[in-house]
């Protein structure tokens, strides 16, 4: 789910700090509420992401400090992030051109 989320679309790069776009119910109950996917919302109660609704149409997750590090983490590993489709994250979490250029 992060890879699909992180990946370039239209073009432009998705930034780590805008965080993860989530849908809102629209009706019923629930309205004006965030739909957490699944992923997401292990992640939340791993304490990795947070969501935050900006308005009753938009909300986000957004990773929080150890969410960062695991995505540091991840961006590290030979086969976590592609150092070529994923350079623009790894250039945000400062993961070194060294790495990037194996």
């Amino acid at each position: 789910m992060i890879r699909c989320e992180l990946t370039v679309r239209f073009g432009r790069p998705p930034a780590v700090v805008d965080g993860i776009h989530l849908r809102v119910w629209r009706t019923g109950p629930l309205a004006g509420q965030p739909k957490v996917p699944v992923a997401v919302q292990s992640m939340v109660d791993r304490g990795l992401m947070v969501v935050r609704g900006g308005s009753p149409h938009l909300a986000r997750a957004h990773f929080t400090e150890a969410g960062l590090d695991a995505l540091l983490w991840l961006a590290a590993q030979r086969r976590g992030l592609d150092p070529v489709q994923f350079a623009h994250v790894r250039q945000e979490l400062g993961v070194g051109a060294s790495e990037t250029s194996r």
